[in-house]
């Protein structure tokens, strides 16, 4: 079976969750007689074709960025080249041009889109937009959403519940480096030997705002692995609010990303806005054992995250609850480790890569199926 997956960034040119959603499932549905291809638009598209892992990964030219959606001419031929050799197209929303790109090229293939997060920062385009978003959504196969959460309380996802299906994100362990001895010293030496850990891109939507008013005269460590728009906006507010203990490390490598994640107390991740819809640092801090602080933002981050049971859950955008929720895994190391544990064990359960890939190609071939019988698409070999 051949897969076209289609979003607007990928690796290498970005690494944030949706790209390592997109890795996973190209990686670990091979198992099950898959192979993926990911077409994406890069403002570098050189070389336009390489290799990723052992996925192909196709990338023509951006050629405008408007409201945080890439839009490109090229993409729309080279999605139909692709698509006439694909079994199945996997889309990745939100990205406008993709619903564009899906009408204009008539595939005719079967369809799954990941819904990934509704649009929440663009609320006067989302008025222009919302018809083709509705009409995109209808002509969709099936829809998979990360958590009940999710589903339960995204208002444009209610007309389509019928046809969409839960299935988490999941990571394979073993896809992440370990850390070599030489570089887990090096970082041990830099780090306090007891912190709090923050990973993702330094977007609006993280609430490290809220995080660095929390720390305010307190001195819980933290460092921060990331980077991104808002990086020099939040380091000007932690020197304006004389926090001592805040660290920035700015973009690591996965190896010393593990590393952080071996070697931290807990993960905070104060994500505020429904822009967040799951968390994959979540995951991974699961993944290593560690208790979790989020926020209760009605998204897949208090699916991952239960409070009292993995970690806690705060309310958003409140930097006091945070500071409370810091100060009690601080003072506590015993209920912090207990949590930990739990997350590890729910991690096994729910979250790896290998339960997700099954889900996700059991509903490729169904739809394939489907199609098959009903004559909508010519036949390929599987």
């Amino acid at each position: 079976m051949r897969v076209l997956h289609f979003f607007k960034t990928y690796y290498p040119d970005t690494t944030g969750g949706i790209e390592q959603v997109i890795f996973q499932l190209c990686q670990g549905s091979r198992t099950f007689g898959v192979e993926s291809q990911v077409l994406t638009i890069s403002q570098d598209p050189f070389p336009a074709q390489l290799q990723v892992a052992d996925h192909q990964v196709i990338r023509v030219k951006e050629n405008l960025n408007l409201a945080s959606t890439g839009l490109s001419m090229r993409v729309f031929s080279q999605f139909k080249e692709m698509a006439a050799e694909a079994d199945l197209v996997h889309f990745h929303f939100p990205w406008p041009l993709m619903d564009l790109v899906h009408f204009a090229t008539g595939h005719g293939l079967p369809t799954v889109l990941s819904y990934h997060s509704d649009i929440v920062k663009q609320r006067t385009l989302l008025k222009l937009y919302g018809p083709l978003m509705k009409r995109f959504l209808k002509s969709m196969d099936r829809i998979v959403v990360a958590s009940p959460n999710y589903l339960n309380s995204s208002e444009a996802l209610k007309p389509f519940a019928d046809k969409t299906v839960v299935i988490p994100y999941g990571l394979d362990q073993s896809a992440y480096p370990n850390i070599s001895t030489e570089k887990f010293r090096h970082l041990r030496k830099s780090l306090p030997e007891k912190f709090f850990l923050f990973v993702g891109v330094l977007r609006y939507y993280k609430g490290l705002d809220s995080l660095l008013r929390a720390l305010e005269g307190v001195d819980y460590p933290v460092v921060i692995l990331g980077s991104g728009p808002q990086e020099q906006e939040l380091k000007a507010q932690a020197q304006k609010l004389q926090l001592r203990n805040v660290l920035f490390l700015g973009r690591l490598d996965d190896e010393e990303k593990v590393g952080l994640l071996q070697m931290c107390y807990a993960l905070v991740f104060p994500s505020h806005l429904r822009s967040e819809a799951f968390g994959i640092s979540l995951l991974e801090a699961s993944m290593h054992g560690k208790a979790m602080i989020s926020c209760e933002i009605g998204t897949g981050t208090t699916y991952v995250n239960i409070h009292e049971e993995t970690g806690l859950a705060v309310p958003p955008d409140s930097p006091l609850a945070l500071r409370e929720a810091m100060r009690r895994l601080w003072d506590n190391p015993e209920e912090a480790q207990r949590f930990g544990v739990n997350a590890r064990t729910r991690f096994q359960e729910l979250f790896t890569a290998d339960r997700m890939c099954a889900s996700i190609v059991q509903v490729y071939n169904e739809l394939i199926e489907s199609s098959n019988l009903t004559g909508q698409v010519k036949k390929r070999p599987l």
